[in-house]
This record gives structure tokens, sequence and C-alpha cells, in this order.
């Protein structure tokens, strides 16, 4: 009896071994947004070497902060996708970003949906919850909507569209929130960019939770990838500057 105990004990590891091994290839080297952007802005087909670089999950009052100075530093805009908990937070920099020229979004209230909204009563209120922190603090009604880990059902996005958002996901992920190295994200990105893209970046929390957590490779990245796209004739816009090159201007007033 004991024997067989441990064969099955054994099996049983090495499933959750496996498990554990492929999911994290899955993270690490798929992005999972590929299985909803029907219907969304992910990309948008331009004659000019324009990327729009976007940041999830903040304001944080030192990530923020950082990435605002590169920003400032380098000339560039960018789009920020805001957490209405963290908008409540730090007010100050949610402020910021928008007062230096930067586009916002909304992201949810505080990103705790998994993988889908299981009733669409709490995502319009995620939504509208969110609405109205941003425009209380900054005075924009933005009318970009980005998903917690992009996961979307059809009806989702109908209810979205309805509340008169445009749903922006991306066409590159950085996989900062996994990659720890700013020289693998910056080959990567280098490697796979195309004009039109929308990358995706976090400037706030890590790998488990959306506040705190170590940014500075993010940071380097961002500056690192500026200055190699600049070298090369690249120029950066906002989602808004994005969708107005191809006659889509409807976000940001």
């Amino acid at each position: 009896m004991l024997p067989s105990i441990m064969r099955t004990l054994r099996l049983v590891l090495l499933l959750a071994i496996l498990v554990v091994f492929f999911g994290a290839v899955f993270i690490i080297f798929f992005d999972q947004a590929v299985f909803v952007r029907r219907g969304t802005i992910y990309r948008e087909e331009v004659g000019e070497k324009v990327v729009a670089l976007t940041f999830d999950d903040g304001p944080s009052p030192v990530w923020t902060s950082k990435i605002l100075d590169v920003l400032k530093e380098a000339d560039v805009r960018a789009t920020f996708f805001m957490l209405g908990e963290h908008v409540e937070k730090y007010p100050d920099v949610a402020r910021r970003v928008v007062a230096e020229g930067h586009d916002i979004g909304n992201h949810t209230y505080d990103h705790r949906v998994l993988l889908t909204y299981f009733n669409v009563r709490k995502l319009e209120n995620e939504i509208r919850r969110t609405e109205g922190i941003i425009q209380k603090v900054t005075g924009v009604t933005t009318r970009y909507f980005r998903p917690p880990k992009a996961w979307m059902t059809a009806r989702e996005k109908k209810l979205i569209r309805s509340m008169g958002y445009e749903i922006v996901l991306w066409s590159l992920n950085s996989k900062d929130w996994v990659t720890f190295d700013d020289k693998y994200m910056i080959k990567y990105l280098m490697h796979h960019v195309r004009p039109g893209d929308i990358i995706l970046f976090h400037d706030s929390g890590g790998a488990f939770s959306t506040e705190g957590g170590d940014r500075d490779e993010t940071v380097l990245a961002v500056m690192r990838l500026i200055e190699r796209l600049k070298e090369k004739g690249w120029k950066f816009v906002t989602v808004t500057e994005l969708l107005s090159m191809t006659g889509q201007n409807r976000g940001n007033p």
C-alpha cells in the first residue's frame, strides 16, 4: 500500500511541477492579449516611424514620478492607464501626468478582477467609479479603457463600447513585470517594433501586486528604448495622437 501511495504522490508532484513550468513559460514568452484583440485598438497602420508608450497600474509616487522625469528629459509624451484607487491615494502624481501633456486612460478601480468579469454590472461600476475619480482629480474625462490582464468577453467589449469607451490593448508587451532585465526588454522590443505599435510597460507594482514593487528596470528600459529608437529616426506619440494619424481621434478631449 505504501509504495503505491508514494508513486501516486510522486506523480502528483511531477504534474504540479509541469503545470508550474509550462505556466511560467506561457507567462514569460506568450502575450495573452492576442486572444482578445478583435474589436480593440492595439496598433495602427501608419506610414511613419512612430510608437505609443503606455503604462499601467499607476500612478505611483515613486515609479510614475521617475518615468515622468525620463519622458520630460526626452520630450516624449505617453499614455498612462490609471487605477482609481491609486489616483485617490496619489492625486498630485495624477495631476502631474496631465500637466505634462500625457494621455490618461481608465484601468478599473483596483485591478482585482481575475481573467474575466463574471458580472457585467461589476465591470460597469468599476469603470464609472474610476471615471469619476479621474475626472474629479485631473479634470479629464478619458474615453480610453484598458482591462486588467487584457481578458474580455465579447459581451464585456460590447458593454465597454456602449459606455463610450475605446478599448486600448497593445501590440508589444515589454513583460517588465516578469522580466527583471532592461537589456532583454530592449533587445526584444527593438527586434519586433513596427510603425504604429502600442507598447506596454508598468509604472507601479510588481509580479504579484499593483503597488510598490521595483520598477528600476522599467525606468532604465524606457530611457534606453527612447534613446535607441530616436537614433533610428523614430518618434513617440500618445494614443490620441496615434489615432489622429488614421482619422480615429476619439478618446481624451
